[in-house]
C-alpha cells in the first residue's frame, strides 16, 4: 500500500469518525490529548501562581471545578514537564499516577475522583521547570531597556499543559479567575480583565477575572518591567519603557479596526481589547490571547506598515476565540476565516487598494509554500495525529483557508457572504466546531439561496486534495502588477536603480519589487540596490527578510554581519526559519547556521528552538 493511500484512509476514516461523533453530540476525539472530555470534563479554574525569575519556575496552585459525566470515570489532565506536589479535594488527598512522558505530548495525569457527586472540585499544587516549552524566560539583554528579565507565555498549540495541568485540546472551554504574586518591580498581564494589570499593584500581586469560556491554548500569562498607555475608550498597550510610544502611535487605529469588525459580523464580546509588545524572542507575529494580543516587536515600523498583523489578531475575537476548531486538524477554521476577515478591516480602514495588496501578497506567499510542502501538508485538512501541531502553522490554512472564502465571496457577492459570516459566527458562538459542521452551515445558510452561482466549488477538493483548483479566482492588484514587472526589468538590467524611485516605496511595494526578482542576483546589482536604499542597515524586519535571503544565495558578503545579527536577535520563527534554510543551500552555510543556532539557543522561545533543530538535524535541547 502506497503512502498516499495511507494517508488518503487516514484521512477519510478520520472524517467519518468526527462527523459520526459529533452527530451524536459527543465531544470530539482529540488526539493530541489524553483527556477523556466526554466522561470528565473542566469548567472553571481558579488559579494562583508565584514567578521565581531566580530559578525560572513557577509555583501553581490550580483549582478545577469539575464536571462528571462518567461517575466511574478518573480525571484524566495533559502535563508537560511538571512536578505534582498534592492533589486533593475537599482537602482530602486523592490518589494520582503519571504516565512516562511521550515525545510532543507530555505526560497522562490522571486522578481518581472522589464517589458520589457530579461537581467536584480538584486541586493540583505543582512547579513548573525552567525548560518549560510554554514558558520563555528572557534575559535583561534580551528585553528592550536591557534592565530586568521578563516571562511571556505561549499555549498554543499544545503547550499550556507545560505551564498548568489541563484539559489541554481546543475542544473544551472554561471561565477562570487567576491570582499572579510577581516581585514589586514587576506587572503581570493575563488573557483576562484586570484592573491590576492596567493600574499596577505596589504589593506585586495580581488578580485577574476571564468569565467567557476559552480553550486551554488561550490562557496566557506575561511578566515583566511593563507600563501601560490607553489608546481608546477598550483598549491600550502594555509595552516597556523605552518602545510604549512608539507603540502607541503605531497601533492607534485599533478602535475603529474594532468597530469595522462590529459593523460586519457582530459585537466585540470580550470587554477590552489591549496589546502587549513582547521581546523579539517572541515565536510568532502575534498571539491572539483574549483581552490581550501578544505580540512581535518587528512589527514597530514607524509607518504603520505592518499593522495588519494587529488586524489578524483582532479578527481572531470573532474567527477562533468566539469560534473555535475542535481538534488541530481543523486549523483552518480560525487562521483561513481570520485572514479573511483581516483583509475586510484593512480595506475598511486604509482602502480598497490596501486589501487588493494584502490579499495578492497573501496569494504569492501561499504560492511559494505549496512549491515547498509535500503534498499532504498542502491539504486543508492534513492529518497530524502522530506530529507536532505546531507544524501545521505555514501559510496552507491561512492563505488556502482565505482563498476558498475569498471563491464564495465573489460567486455570491459581499452583501450575500458577509451576512452567512455573521450567522456563522452567530450560530457557534463560545463552541468548538469541526469542518463538517462549517460544511452544514454552508450548505443550509449559503448554498441552499445560491445554489447556481457555487455550481462546480467542490469544498472537498479544497479539504483533501495538494495546491488548489486550477479555476480558482486568484486576488489581483494591479499596483503590485507594476512593481513586480519593475522587479524583473531591474534584475534584467533594463531600468538603472538610480530610476526606481524607491524613496517613497512602502512595504507592500519593497515585498513585490524584491519577490520578482530571481532568488540569487548579480553582486554589483546588490551593491547598488544597498548602497541607494540602504536595506542592510535601515530596512524593516520583513523587506530586510526578503533581501537577506538573496544577499545568502547571492554571496553577498556586506551583508553578513546584519543577516547573523537578524538571525541571532528575532526568534519570529516566519522571518528566521527560511534565513536557516537558505544558509544550509550554500557552501559552508550548515557550519554558518549552526554556529548561529548555538549563539541564539539561549534567547529564542521553545518552539523555534525545536523547529531550528529539526532543520538542523540536531538533537532536541531545552525545546
Amino acid at each position: 500500500m502506497t503512502h498516499s493511500l495511507t494517508l488518503t484512509l487516514k484521512l477519510a476514516i478520520l472524517s467519518t469518525i468526527l462527523a459520526v461523533s459529533y452527530a451524536r453530540g459527543a465531544v470530539v476525539p482529540d488526539p493530541h490529548s489524553f483527556s477523556r472530555p466526554d466522561a470528565v470534563s473542566l469548567k472553571h479554574l481558579d488559579l494562583k501562581l508565584t514567578v521565581d525569575f531566580a530559578t525560572k519556575t513557577l509555583q501553581g496552585e490550580a483549582l478545577w471545578t469539575v464536571d462528571r459525566k462518567d461517575p466511574a470515570a478518573p480525571l484524566l489532565l495533559d502535563t508537560k514537564g511538571l512536578d505534582i506536589l498534592a492533589v486533593a479535594s475537599d482537602g482530602t488527598g486523592l490518589k494520582y499516577a503519571i504516565s512516562e512522558p511521550r515525545p510532543i505530548f507530555g505526560s497522562k495525569l490522571e486522578i481518581n475522583l472522589p464517589a458520589g457527586t457530579d461537581k467536584v472540585k480538584v486541586l493540583i499544587r505543582y512547579r513548573t521547570r525552567p525548560d518549560a516549552s510554554g514558558l520563555q524566560w528572557v534575559a535583561p539583554e534580551g528585553t528592550a531597556g536591557r534592565k530586568a528579565p521578563f516571562l511571556f507565555s505561549q499555549s498554543q498549540a499544545i503547550h499550556a499543559r507545560s505551564w498548568v495541568p489541563c484539559q489541554d485540546t481546543p475542544g473544551v472551554r472554561f471561565t477562570y479567575d487567576a491570582e499572579v504574586k510577581v516581585e514589586p518591580q514587576f506587572r503581570a498581564v493575563m488573557s483576562a480583565l484586570s484592573e491590576d494589570a492596567r493600574n499596577g499593584s505596589p504589593k506585586g500581586l495580581y488578580r485577574f477575572r476571564q468569565t467567557r469560556p476559552i480553550p486551554s491554548y488561550l490562557l496566557a500569562l506575561a511578566v515583566g518591567r511593563l507600563e501601560f498607555e490607553s489608546i481608546g475608550p477598550r483598549s491600550g498597550v502594555y509595552a516597556e519603557p523605552e518602545t510604549l510610544a512608539l507603540a502607541v502611535s503605531e497601533f492607534g487605529d485599533t478602535e475603529s479596526m474594532i468597530k469595522a469588525v462590529e459593523a460586519r459580523y457582530g459585537p466585540y464580546e470580550w470587554g477590552r481589547y489591549d496589546l502587549l509588545v513582547l521581546p523579539p524572542s517572541f515565536p510568532f507575529g502575534g498571539m491572539e490571547n483574549p483581552v490581550v494580543t501578544f505580540a512581535t516587536p518587528t512589527i514597530l515600523a514607524g509607518d504603520k506598515s505592518m499593522v495588519s498583523l494587529v488586524a489578524h489578531e483582532l479578527a481572531h475575537s470573532w474567527s477562533g476565540n468566539l469560534v473555535t476548531n475542535a481538534t488541530w486538524h481543523d486549523f483552518w477554521l480560525n487562521e483561513g476565516f481570520t485572514t479573511y476577515v483581516e483583509g475586510r478591516i484593512m480595506e475598511d480602514i486604509y482602502g480598497p487598494q490596501r486589501g487588493e495588496v494584502e490579499r495578492r501578497l497573501g496569494y504569492e506567499e501561499l504560492l511559494r509554500e505549496i512549491a515547498e510542502l509535500p503534498p499532504e501538508d498542502q491539504r486543508l485538512l492534513p492529518d497530524f495525529s502522530d506530529r507536532d501541531p505546531d507544524d501545521g502553522v505555514t501559510r496552507i490554512p491561512y492563505e488556502k483557508g482565505r482563498l476558498l472564502l475569498y471563491q464564495m465571496e465573489k460567486r455570491v457577492g459581499r452583501e450575500a457572504f458577509d451576512k452567512f459570516l455573521k450567522g456563522w459566527f452567530a450560530a457557534h458562538a463560545w463552541k468548538s466546531v469541526t469542518t463538517d459542521d462549517f460544511v452544514r452551515h454552508y450548505e443550509s445558510k449559503l448554498l441552499a439561496d445560491h445554489a447556481e452561482a457555487l455550481k462546480g466549488l467542490n469544498l472537498r477538493d479544497w479539504f483533501d486534495k495538494p495546491g488548489h483548483p486550477q479555476s480558482a479566482e486568484v486576488p489581483q492588484s494591479d499596483q503590485l502588477a507594476k512593481l513586480q514587472a519593475l522587479g524583473g526589468e531591474w534584475a534584467a538590467g533594463k531600468v538603472k536603480t538610480a530610476d526606481l524611485g524607491t524613496k517613497a516605496w512602502t512595504l507592500p511595494d519593497w515585498l513585490a519589487f524584491l519577490g520578482a526578482t530571481p532568488p540569487v542576483l548579480p553582486l554589483p546589482l546588490m551593491a547598488e540596490l544597498d548602497k541607494a536604499a540602504d536595506l542592510t542597515a535601515k530596512a524593516n524586519s520583513e523587506v530586510a527578510h526578503v533581501w537577506f535571503l538573496r544577499a545568502i544565495r547571492s554571496g553577498y558578503e556586506p551583508a553578513d554581519k546584519a543577516i547573523d545579527d537578524y538571525i541571532v536577535r528575532i526568534g519570529r520563527r516566519k522571518l528566521i526559519v527560511p534565513l536557516y534554510k537558505a544558509l544550509l543551500e550554500t557552501p559552508g552555510g550548515t557550519r554558518r547556521a549552526k554556529v548561529l543556532f548555538e549563539k541564539a539557543r539561549p534567547g529564542y522561545h521553545p518552539i523555534t528552538s525545536g523547529t531550528v533543530e529539526r532543520l538542523l538535524g540536531l538533537p532536541a535541547g531545552t525545546s
